[in-house]
Parts: C-alpha cells; structure tokens; sequence
C-alpha cells in the first residue's frame, strides 16, 4: 500500500489548482456568447475584488505599522525617562555613599592635601600680646588690619551666599533641562504625525504613477505590435524584392561571361568569379602529378643518402673498434713483457742480494773487502 507524502500531496494540489484554472479559462475562451458581446466581466470583477482586498490589506498593514511606530516611541520614551531617574538615583546614592563613608578625613595621606590645613595649624600671631612675637619673627608691624575676625566672618557669610546662589542656578537648570526634555519628546510625537502624513501621501502618490505607468506601458506596448506587424510587412516584402531580384540576376545563373574582366582575358573580376574551366583544372592537376613525382625521387634520393651515410659510419665505427681492439692488445703484451723483465730482474736482485748475503757471514771483514777490491778490479 502506498503511503502518500507531503510532497505527493502538494503536487496533486497543484495540478488540481492548475485544472480548475485550465476549466474556468476554457469557459471564459468557448463562452461564443461573451466572446462576440464583449469581455469577460466576471473576471474584471474578480479582478476589482482582489485589487480592493489587496489596498485594504496594505492599509491595514500601513496603519498596524504606524500604531506599531507609535507605541515604541511611546515605550522608548517612558524608557528613557526610567533611565534618567536610574541615573539620578545612582548617581544621588554614590554621593551619599561618598559623603558617608567616603569623606576625605577619613583618608590616610588627607593631612597633606588638607584645604583646611593652613586653617586648622596656629597663627603666627594669635594677638597683639602673645609671646611668640618676638622682634626677629616679624609678625607684628604697623598699620596691620585688626578687624581679622569681622572679615573672615563677612568672607563666610558671602561664601554661604554663593553656595546657595550656585543651588539655585543648578535647581533652575535642572527644571530647564526636564522643559527641554518634555518639548523633545512632543516634537518626536509631532514628527512621527507628520512621518505617518507623508507615508500616507507617498502611497496615494505611488499608486497614481503605478496607474499612469500602466497606462503608458499599455500604450506603448500597442505602439510596439503596430510598429512590429509594420517592420514584418516591410521585411517580407523586401525578402521578396531580394528573391526576385536574386533569381532573375547573373549571381545565381553563374554565368560565367560576368567574371570577365576589361583589363584583358587573363583576368577576371573577384566578386563575380564563379570557379576554374575544366582546361584549368585538368592544368592543374598535371602540375600537381609532377610534383608529387619530383618530390618521390627527391626523397628517394634522400633516402639512397641516408643509407650510404648509415654505411659509412657503421664502417668507420667497425674500423675504429678494431683498432681499438689492436691497441688493447698491443698494451696487453707490452704489459706482459715488462711483467716478465720485471719478475726476471727481481729474481736476479734476490739471487744476488743471497749470494752477497752467503758471502758476508762466510768470510772475514778484511778478506771480503779485499776480495771485493779484488773483484772489482
């Protein structure tokens, strides 16, 4: 039993779309009725349905991504003042934190970066009468300021406005900034509007130049089966033009009287030649046999060369091999006459070397030099 598979299932779904569309195509062309009145406004109004459901399938789509648009710059919004008031309490809680546990007198080298150092370490001159201020101290001169302590209380007290004047320009900025920030968003909001305007207008505008490019394309499509079924009347009767003209011309006769030239009978004109007589070819053709006939013997010649030469040189290569072999010879007994002098002189040298020996250990040191004398003499 056959298992149908998906993919089997998908083809018969297929053909089966494929027959009903074949089904309906064949009732709309045979229908003799609607074929002579007019078109086929069924499908025109299939095709008005689908055209309808498809702009209000992109509207809905167009609004959905607009709605869409709307609530992440809403979300990203409402993120983005969530971020800042994170910011804020972090940065709030690290300043705590600083000014808790993290105060600079709690540093271990705060003594040599004291501000306050100067402050904190004792006067030169605590007053007029104190007993550090002897003549070679130099802390005590004329025309000194003696409302020291009336000043420094001024310098604090304007050093407290300054400070609460600096508060006040930082709360100022602080609302300035939150102001800037709401008139941000509500411009963002005004952009997105206007985004969603112009998005509206560019589809309203694009559909108007689809419409008129499918006219133009229409019109130029008649214009082009026009010009086409023209081009094709013209080309046919040109081809008919050129056939007649062909078979009633000399190109297609060959006669050969057309390729004469008036430069002289030996010449005739390219473009009209319509090949060689058979006086011509059967010239030819006897040139063609003597050569091939020449070029025979000449390599026959070549051939009877190469063979006198193979000769020669096989008979030079015996010669130089003989004599070779002779040398080889010769040197073969040169050697073994030498070999047998050689051998014939050593025997003698050892037969005179036992001899002179025997002669030594025989007779006394005086009689064999006198005997050698003798001998020699």
């Amino acid at each position: 039993m056959a298992v149908a598979l998906p993919k089997d299932l998908r083809q018969d779904a297929s053909l089966a779309k494929r027959r009903h569309a074949e089904l309906c195509r064949q009732k709309r062309i045979f229908n003799a009725r609607n074929r002579i009145i007019g078109g086929d406004t069924e499908a025109w109004d299939v095709q008005v349905h689908d055209q309808k459901i498809k702009e209000a399938t992109e509207k809905a789509r167009h609004e959905t991504f607009a709605a869409e648009m709307r609530q992440n710059d809403k979300i990203m919004c409402i993120l983005e003042n969530r971020i800042k008031r994170d910011r804020k309490n972090l940065c709030k809680a690290i300043s705590d934190f600083q000014q808790s546990f993290q105060k600079p007198e709690t540093r271990r080298e705060f003594d040599l970066s004291d501000p306050l150092a100067l402050k904190k370490d004792l006067p030169a001159r605590q007053s007029d009468n104190d007993i550090r201020n002897t003549i070679s101290g130099m802390q005590k001169f004329m025309g000194e300021d003696l409302n020291f302590h009336e000043r420094k209380k001024f310098q604090e007290e304007q050093n407290r406005e300054w400070s609460l004047q600096q508060q006040r320009e930082w709360k100022n900025a602080r609302a300035e900034q939150q102001c800037a920030e709401a008139l941000y968003t509500e411009t963002r909001l005004q952009f997105d509007e206007a985004a969603k305007h112009l998005q509206k207008l560019e589809g309203t505008t694009r559909k108007a130049v689809c419409a008129s490019v499918k006219d133009f394309n229409k019109s130029q499509a008649i214009e082009s089966v026009e010009r086409k079924k023209r081009e094709k009347k013209q080309e046919q009767e040109d081809n008919l033009t050129e056939i007649t003209n062909l078979l009633r011309g000399d190109l297609l006769s060959e006669n050969p009287q057309q390729a004469a030239s008036s430069f002289g009978p030996h010449r005739v004109v390219p473009d009209r030649w319509k090949g060689m007589t058979q006086e011509q070819l059967e010239q030819i053709r006897l040139v063609q046999k003597q050569q091939v006939q020449e070029k025979l013997r000449l390599q026959e010649e070549k051939h009877q060369r190469d063979l006198d030469w193979d000769r020669r040189r096989i008979q030079g290569a015996r010669a130089a091999l003989l004599f070779e072999r002779q040398q080889r010879r010769q040197q073969r007994d040169l050697r073994r006459a030498l070999d047998s002098s050689n051998l014939s002189l050593a025997k003698e040298q050892r037969l005179q070397k036992k001899y002179m020996n025997e002669v030594y250990t025989n007779q006394p040191t005086g009689d064999y030099f006198t005997q050698f004398n003798t001998g020699s003499r």
